[in-house]
């Protein structure tokens, strides 16, 4: 019988053997790495096996009475959302690639500047815009000479949260619909046209059906990031899947009925993707034919070109321009009362968090996108696919679902080297793992982008020289990748700083980062205090707007 020594270096041996073989080492690790990112998933599957009776009788008393109502507010928030985000992303987009009219090249870049403003942060300027006590109601009354306005619409509302979700993710349906528009072959509107059909009906009966694909796309991201959102929500008093989740979780203290409300969340979520795949997939179009043509924009003249300008002005001053000048007064006004010093440790926190996790980000997704192109099977492919699903799972799905596997690793390592209280739950380590679960796809389709630009000619003269492996990656794709790395780096960084439900539940003690502060200031009232976080995370924000506005100008 071999000894254990001989045993272990076999079994070393023949992985290392299986790992140098074509492709093998490739499809291993980039499966690893697809396995940790379902982590979270798993774990809150896992749940439904794992409750006791308390659990499930608080799932049931939450089923029974507040359940029903988190469904309800989701849906209506949803349909509104997505009736919203179709209606303005659309007409936007359509004016834009088609028509000339004043101050069109200026909106064509604008109107994606909401995307640099947390739904948060807009939700805290409306509500010091449009509360009792606010500017609007006050100017109101004392005009009306009145004490009261019932008619008023409350801000702080599923309507209300609806409103704000519209002005910040309409920009996703703008870019997917905008891109779709000028990229129509002209020769369908040609023909449309020398069959009598006027601009209303060659919108409606050509344009739109070409670029439904891409406007299911784009519906399908707000969708996401609506269901995912937890600050707006919750700040508005709105009862939410998200905000339940943390009821359960932190009021009534049973991890296990969190868990089983995100799995219900994730479920919901789930079957928006899939609807959304096989929508895009029953929705393909293909143009032959002067594909380097475009259609020149029609000018418009008089009336109908300045009310255009008007249009595309509403969306872009309440998605940005409004809430921009909003907070910047109340940071104006309570400038004197932020703690300046413990400012300075919650820029630094965040800087920290957010470096790290865009690092790593920035060098799994070259590793990820590497595998794919050097690997002859299909294992790659697929966990591109499934680390880029983590991008469609909320962060409160994913905090919770970490916290059943972490907590028994806690417990496991507790016995096998004798630590006393916890070791992970509640590290920082713990929480830059659900950054990358969360945001790797961002940095992932990034690198593939840049990777697809590499010719096959370059490895081939490599592999002449006897480089492959690890080796041409360092020494040949590295360099050329070095831009879109960068761009993945700072697209993950971005979204760690403006991540909240996440970093809310994870965090370590005494760890704050302007994200929490900015809500923690909000929900006591002192949104003076909350401006210059929530600032400093929209002019952050900006950096990423700005580079796509410049590549999507210079592509079209």
């Amino acid at each position: 019988m071999r000894s254990i020594p001989t045993l272990s270096a076999a079994i070393r041996t023949f992985a290392l053997r299986q790992f140098r073989r074509p492709g093998k080492g490739w499809d291993g690790l980039a499966v690893a790495l697809a396995l940790a990112m379902l982590l979270p998933a798993l774990g809150i599957v896992a749940a439904w096996a794992q409750g006791d009776a308390a659990s499930r009788d608080i799932l049931a008393h939450l089923m029974s009475t507040v359940l029903p109502g988190y469904v309800r507010n989701s849906l209506a928030i949803a349909l509104a959302v997505a009736l919203g985000v179709t209606v303005v992303g659309v007409a936007t987009a359509w004016v834009v690639a088609v028509h000339e009219f004043p101050g069109r090249r200026f909106f064509a870049w604008a109107l994606i500047l909401p995307l640099a403003m947390p739904a948060y942060v807009m939700a805290y300027a409306y509500t010091d815009f449009l509360q009792f006590s606010g500017p609007v109601q006050g100017a109101l009354r004392e005009w009306l000479g009145v004490r009261r306005l019932p008619w008023f619409p409350e801000i702080r509302s599923w309507y209300g949260a609806a409103l704000v979700f519209v002005c910040a993710f309409y920009p996703y349906v703008y870019l997917l619909a905008r891109t779709a528009f000028i990229e129509r072959n002209p020769r369908l509107d040609e023909a449309a046209r020398t069959l009598g059909c006027g601009p209303w009906r060659r919108f409606v009966l050509v344009a739109l059906p070409l670029a439904r694909p891409a406007v299911v796309a784009g519906v399908a991201l707000v969708l996401m990031e609506t269901l995912a959102d937890y600050g707006a929500v919750a700040y508005f008093g709105v009862p939410t899947f998200t905000t339940g989740i943390y009821r359960a979780w932190l009021s009534m203290g049973d991890r296990m009925a969190a868990a089983q409300l995100a799995s219900l969340l994730l479920l919901f979520v789930l079957v928006l993707l899939a609807l959304e795949t096989r929508s895009r997939a029953r929705l393909r179009f293909h143009s032959t034919g002067a594909r380097g043509r475009r259609t020149a924009p029609v000018p418009l003249h008089g009336a109908a070109a300045w009310v255009t300008t008007a249009l595309c002005s509403v969306p872009l001053l309440l998605g940005f321009g409004l809430p921009a000048l909003i907070m910047l007064r109340l940071a104006w006004l309570e400038a004197d009362a932020l703690a300046w010093e413990r400012y300075a440790g919650w820029v630094w926190n965040t800087l920290v968090l957010a470096g790290v996790t865009a690092g790593f980000a920035a060098a799994l997704a070259t590793v990820l996108a590497y595998a794919q192109r050097h690997s002859p099977g299909r294992l790659p492919r697929w966990a591109a696919r499934l680390v880029g699903a983590g991008y469609a799972i909320p962060g409160a799905v994913i905090a919770v679902g970490l916290l059943t596997p972490v907590t028994r690793l806690d417990a496991w390592l507790a016995g096998l080297i004798g630590a006393q209280g916890l070791v992970l739950t509640g590290s920082v380590g713990v929480l830059i793992y659900a950054y990358l679960v969360r945001f790797m796809a961002a940095g992932v389709h990034t690198v593939e982008a840049g990777m697809a630009k590499i010719s096959p000619s370059l490895e081939a003269s490599a592999r002449s020289l006897g480089v492959s492996g690890w080796t041409m990656l360092r020494a040949v794709h590295v360099p050329l990748l070095r831009r879109s790395v960068l761009s993945a780096a700072l697209l993950v960084f971005v979204d760690v700083m403006k991540e909240l439900p996440a970093t809310l539940a994870l965090r370590p003690f005494n760890m704050d980062t302007l994200a929490v502060v900015a809500s923690q200031f909000a929900a006591d009232e002192r949104l003076g205090e909350a401006a210059w976080p929530a600032l400093t995370l929209v002019g952050v924000g900006l950096i990423p707007v700005f580079l796509i506005s410049r590549t999507t100008c210079a592509r079209q």
